[in-house]
């Protein structure tokens, strides 16, 4: 087991850990919101940017694999390198990369470059985002850090819905002619502040003992994570060549033998890339089997409503984005309240968050059946109202019960396992759901039938949730 290095030891004994400010917990959520931000802003934009680059429906969708695979891939790897080599160094490298790969995604000049541009951009994001959690919970403790982990839990969703009101906005004013690219480019001047700001506000922790890099399960992760997303996010477009069925098969007999190297390397004393024994825990084990069908469904919530509101009700990017108004505000006003509901009410802040999303859902797919095509921001703004007050209830408990009991020399590893889940999840709710909507939407049922279906079992979804968060540990 490895301790945090920091401030001197006080004269009672205990280590000072360094403290975050006010300053450097906004800091590092800036930093943090930048790749959630990408990860949705592209989804208002991909019209435009079929228009511009006449890309193939495979490559638009790999606009949006390329980064979100790469972010999955590598967040435990840049979390173990936090632990490592710095928390702060890695999150200014990490902004640094996002910030120059953000500039190259804005000026590619064709398709290709775009895809390897935003694969690269991933990466840079998975060595950035770990290290908020991390620096949140090397510097912080008791009501502190549950409050900062609450407030990353609101950041994670409150960044989801602003990327794509921001990204309909940035599309359809189109300025100076540059079309889609500014989605990207508006990250160049933010990092560059991020920067600056951070090099003054960040404290700066690191593991005492540097762990080695678990290179074995480092790699069987990588291929479990690529065999299982690729072909999901892939498959629907290409048609379901022969390499996307192999590569399915191939899931289950690495994600295998990933968790049996890492079962070994614990056994014999050393420090897997996601150790047993953390996973194992109650708030870890428990809060992750929530999070999975949560991140699920919140992910092909997002996804299905920018393309049913765009190519469906044909309302365009930046109406788009308008519609998403009343949930951002209600998210944002509940996560403000949600800690002060925890204090009181416990884990029972999930069910009431997972209750609530369902109603949302089932009111707007009455609301389509109701109006369609003709519905309006305010026929639509009261199920947006209760889907963003589900989702702020229970995104940002979820990530409090996680990580609020994580110690703080495994504080990197601890956020990369969390901040996977997340991701891996996002992209096999899109996978899963995006593609169920994309056929059914072309079929006899069209775009009415195809959403009304979707958002009854996204509804199914959420009482899922419900169900599993009765088991959640009590995050008081």
């Amino acid at each position: 087991m490895t301790t945090t290095t920091t401030t001197p030891v006080h004269p009672t004994g205990v280590t000072a850990r360094p403290a975050l400010t006010s300053a450097g917990l906004a800091t590092v959520l800036l930093g943090a919101a930048l790749p959630v931000i990408d990860f949705f802003i592209v989804n208002v934009a991909l019209p435009t940017i079929d228009t511009d680059l006449h890309a193939s429906t495979a490559t638009l969708e790999l606009v949006v694999a390329a980064y979100g695979i790469a972010y999955a891939v590598l967040l435990v790897l840049g979390g173990r390198l936090g632990d490592a080599f710095g928390r702060r160094r890695l999150f200014l490298l990490g902004l640094a990369l996002f910030t120059l790969t953000s500039l190259v995604c804005g000026l590619a000049p064709d398709a290709l470059t775009l895809v390897l541009a935003r694969a690269a951009q991933g990466a840079a994001a998975a060595m950035l985002l770990p290290q908020v959690l991390s620096i949140i919970q090397a510097g912080t403790t008791g009501e502190h850090r549950s409050r900062a982990l609450g407030s990353y839990g609101a950041m994670g969703g409150i960044a989801t819905v602003v990327g794509q009101l921001l990204g309909g906005a940035l599309v359809a004013a189109d300025l100076w002619g540059t079309s889609w690219r500014p989605i990207f480019l508006v990250n160049v001047p933010i990092g560059i502040i991020g920067l600056l700001v951070a090099r003054r506000t960040v404290p700066d922790s690191r593991a005492e003992n540097p762990l080695g890099v678990d290179r074995w399960g480092t790699a069987l992760l990588a291929a479990s994570l690529l065999t299982l997303l690729v072909p999901l996010m892939e498959g629907s477009a290409l048609g379901w060549p022969w390499w996307t069925i192999v590569l399915l098969v191939l899931f289950p007999f690495a994600a295998l033998g990933f968790a049996r190297v890492e079962k070994r390397l614990e056994s014999r004393g050393g420090m897997p890339l996601l150790p047993p024994a953390l996973l194992r825990t109650a708030n870890v084990r428990h809060g992750l089997v929530a999070a999975v069908p949560f991140f699920c469904g919140f992910g092909s919530f997002m996804f299905v409503y920018a393309v049913t509101l765009q190519d469906g009700l044909h309302l365009g990017p930046l109406g788009s984005g308008l519609v998403l108004t009343p949930m951002a505000v209600a998210y944002f006003v509940t996560s403000l309240v949600s800690s002060h509901l925890v204090a009181r009410l416990g884990q029972k802040v999930v069910l009431a968050g997972g209750l609530i999303a369902a109603l949302g859902l089932l009111v707007l797919a009455g609301s389509a059946l109701w109006a369609w095509p003709g519905l309006t921001l305010w026929e639509l703004a009261p199920a947006m109202v209760l889907i963003g007050i589900g989702n702020g209830l229970a995104m940002t408990t979820l990530f409090r019960i996680v990580l609020s009991r994580v110690p703080h020399d495994l504080a990197g590893i601890g956020g990369g396992v969390m901040t996977t889940t997340q991701q891996t999840s996002l992209a096999l709710g899109v996978a899963v759901f995006g593609s169920l909507f994309a056929g059914l939407s072309t079929s006899s049922m069209g775009y009415e039938g195809a959403f009304v279906l979707v958002m009854g079992l996204l509804a199914a979804v959420a009482l899922l949730v419900v169900v599993l968060a009765r088991k959640l540990p009590d995050p008081r």
